[in-house]
């Protein structure tokens, strides 16, 4: 469970109610690579930038990134082959087919962002993001320029804040579709995630403990070769 204290900076930025969003819309499942790096600089980066860093440019990072890297990947294999998270893709995939899975990892992140045994309440989460952001914007010349340039936008909206409210999502959602082909609409993955909350939440609870297990053990097995 991640614990911080909350600085009088988070408090005072702290949403008091749904947040209201402009133009700028956040990439998919943020929280959980975040959260699941267990506050290691280093492996922060790495899993925060793994997906815009294809084949061998890998190796151009330090090791510590390149470790975040392949933690982020084997995060994204153990979640796309959990039974819970073939239930949730239920739900989205008359829709939206082989994007089914892409909505789900939104969908984990919201309840990441409600769930008390990992964040104590509202603040210990924003005391979370505060702590993530910094960490990150060290690293910033490091980053790939796709990166690197949304996370400025990242840090100003917190983005991993705003994943607590189902707006959020649905921004999320409607991000996903414009850079997705041949979607048109995020309003049936918004009315399902609504209908079927409770059941997504029971997914979540039955995945994020075992997901959790698993990336603390090939983590550790990361750091220590």
């Amino acid at each position: 469970m991640v614990k911080m204290v909350l600085t009088k900076t988070c408090q005072a930025n702290l949403p008091t109610k749904a947040p209201n969003f402009n133009q700028q819309s956040s990439p998919m499942n943020l929280l959980a690579h975040a959260f699941l790096s267990f506050s290691h600089p280093e492996i922060l980066v790495g899993n925060m930038i793994s997906d815009y860093v294809k084949g061998k440019k890998k190796f151009a990072y330090t090791p510590g990134i390149q470790k975040g890297i392949t933690l982020h990947r084997a995060i994204d294999a153990y979640t796309d082959t959990h039974p819970a998270t073939a239930k949730a893709k239920v739900y989205f995939r008359n829709h939206y087919r082989l994007y089914a899975g892409a909505f789900v990892d939104i969908v984990y992140d919201h309840f990441l962002a409600n769930d008390n045994m990992q964040f104590s309440d509202a603040e210990a989460h924003a005391a979370f993001c505060s702590h993530t952001y910094k960490q990150l914007l060290q690293y910033r010349g490091a980053m790939p320029g796709p990166f690197s340039n949304i996370l400025p936008y990242m840090h100003a909206q917190n983005w991993l804040y705003h994943y607590r409210y189902k707006e959020g999502i649905q921004r999320s959602f409607e991000g996903l579709v414009r850079r997705a082909a041949y979607l048109q609409s995020s309003d049936a993955a918004f009315n399902s995630f609504n209908e079927h909350y409770e059941a997504l939440q029971a997914c979540y609870n039955e995945f994020f403990p075992s997901l959790k297990s698993f990336t603390i053990h090939t983590l550790h097995k990361l750091i220590n070769t």
